[in-house]
Order: C-alpha cells, then structure tokens, then sequence
C-alpha cells in the first residue's frame, strides 16, 4: 500500500501547523520547509480547508491553521480525505480490463488489508503525530534523514 505524495505533504502540513499554534503559517513558509512547491501546498491546504481540518484566510495577513485541536483531527479521515482512491488493482478501478476480475480472490484479501490498514490510522489524532516546535527550529531537519519502513533494519 502506497499513499499518494497529496496524502503524505497532507499530513506533513498538519504537523506543521500543529506544531506552530500561535501563528498563521503561509504557504511560502511551508513550501520552503518542505521543499515542495507552492503550487502543490496551496492544492493541499485548499483540500484541508474543504474538509475542516485547516482554516485559511487570503490576504497580507493571511496565512492558514488548524480549524480544531489536534486532538479532534484523526489521521484516518485525513487519508480518505486526500487519497483519489485506493486502486490497489486494476479491478478496483474503472474502466477494468482483468481478465480474471470474476472468480479472483486477491480483491477481497486486499479489501481486508485496506481496512486494516486505515483503522490503524482511525486511531490515531493529530496529537499522536505532533513534533515539538522546536524541532522545526534547531536545524535537524537540515540533517540526512533516515529511510523508514517495514524493509529497513
């Protein structure tokens, strides 16, 4: 299971913003941290806000934050929010072309594994995920950054 990179910058621009409570982060500030382009943040923040979790003002002094606490913000709703779709095969995708789509069995174990996968994330909130501010201070982000996941020792 792969997440789209709109999903994984999603929940990166959350953690952001709930590590900077106080202030209104604009989307330069985020798309210089994260080098990501400013284009693809201001698609992503647009998103957040139509489904609650940020609120963005326009403007000079505009900028955007958390719409709740990060409490009140689970992970999975985030997900389901910014992902397309979860196509893990062609058969779950329209316009099907799977010869062996009728009588396969990998759809349904996949279902299964999909499930399981988004009520891990169910839960989980924000708050669970939040980096302490200064975190984003002290230049560790500046640092190489380990390659995690399940194949890594």
């Amino acid at each position: 299971m792969r997440l789209t990179r709109f999903s994984d910058y999603a929940l990166r621009i959350l953690i952001y913003s709930a590590a900077h409570p106080e202030t209104r982060v604009t989307i330069e500030t985020a798309a210089d941290y994260f080098q990501i382009s400013r284009s693809h943040v201001k698609k992503v923040v647009l998103t957040l806000s139509h489904a609650g979790f940020l609120h963005s003002m326009k403007g000079r002094l505009g900028g955007f934050e958390l719409a709740r606490p990060a409490e009140a913000i689970n992970l999975g709703a985030v997900i389901r929010a910014t992902e397309p779709d979860f196509g893990l095969f062609e058969c779950f995708l329209t316009g099907n072309k799977c010869r062996i789509s009728c009588p396969c069995c990998v759809p349904t174990i996949a279902n299964d594994a999909l499930h399981a996968f988004l009520a891990v994330f169910d839960r989980h909130s924000l708050a669970d995920a939040r980096i302490k501010p200064e975190y984003f201070l002290t230049g560790s982000a500046q640092k190489t950054q380990p390659i995690r996941g399940p194949l890594q020792s």
